[in-house]
């Protein structure tokens, strides 16, 4: 038995379970840089972290996580090579094509966020009818963030906020945060309650820059295509012992919630 696998059985039972978070993001980085220091081809290490998001959507399986949110295309990631973004692309398809049936095996449900309009189209083909596929599953929420980027997102949703008030379906007097992350492209998805990043970069990089206004922080310094599941169940296990006050007192956040 590999150390992954005993490690998968042994650090969830060690997680408190009430204290989980209901949603997790995730910035996969450091593919590129990975395959570099083995002078591969950056490709070489975006398959290779192909297999490091099997590993994690079954590490929140195991852990009953509801949302799993993936960053894997930026909108700034289109200015890469064109190879590099071909490949990617490729990647994505491929990974659609393998993944569809076991994702449906563990009761998954897939939604992605971002300018979807802007990928081939055979891959938003593939994304439509595995989304529809998946649909009536009820387990993880898996959403998979594509040409994405934050700032993007919050300006589509003053756009369309803007349209409803120009064409007098919404008053000015009755925008508010509700109004707003009602049109974002993560509507239906709760705000992320951890941020994990890989490759040791600490920044959120454009990435739900709204949702995250409360989110909690983990950085780690290895890069993705080595970021195994002990990872991952240890970034949920720092998350657990922190103390989330909201911009409140912990007796004060304590007693609202017993209400």
């Amino acid at each position: 038995m590999s150390k992954d696998s005993q490690q998968s059985h042994i650090l969830p039972d060690l997680i408190p379970q009430k204290n989980l978070p209901r949603h997790v993001a995730v910035i996969m980085d450091g593919n590129g840089r990975w395959a570099t220091e083995r002078k591969r081809p950056r490709i070489f290490g975006h398959n290779r972290g192909v297999e490091r998001v099997r590993d994690i959507i079954q590490a929140a399986c195991e852990l009953n996580l509801k949302f799993l949110t993936l960053f894997a295309f930026s909108e700034e990631n289109w200015g890469r090579p064109k190879d590099e973004v071909f490949g990617i692309m490729k990647l994505l398809d491929t990974f659609i094509i393998k993944e569809r049936q076991e994702l449906h095996r563990n009761n998954i449900r897939l939604r992605t966020i971002g300018q979807l309009d802007m990928l081939p189209t055979k891959t938003q083909k593939l994304l439509q009818e595995t989304t529809e596929y998946l649909s009536q599953n009820d387990g993880l929420n898996l959403n998979i963030a594509l040409s994405y980027g934050g700032r993007s997102e919050i300006s589509h949703a003053c756009k369309a906020i803007a349209t409803k008030v120009k064409n007098n379906e919404l008053d000015v007097e009755d925008i508010d945060a509700h109004t707003v992350e009602s049109h974002l492209w993560s509507s239906s998805i709760p705000d992320p309650d951890l941020l994990i990043r890989t490759s040791g970069e600490q920044r959120i990089s454009n990435f739900l820059l709204w949702q995250m206004a409360y989110c909690e922080l983990w950085f780690s310094k290895v890069f993705w295509p080595d970021f195994h599941k002990e990872h991952f169940f240890e970034a949920i296990a720092s998350y657990c012992t922190r103390n989330r006050r909201f911009g409140r007192l912990s007796t004060t956040l304590s007693s609202s919630q017993n209400i």
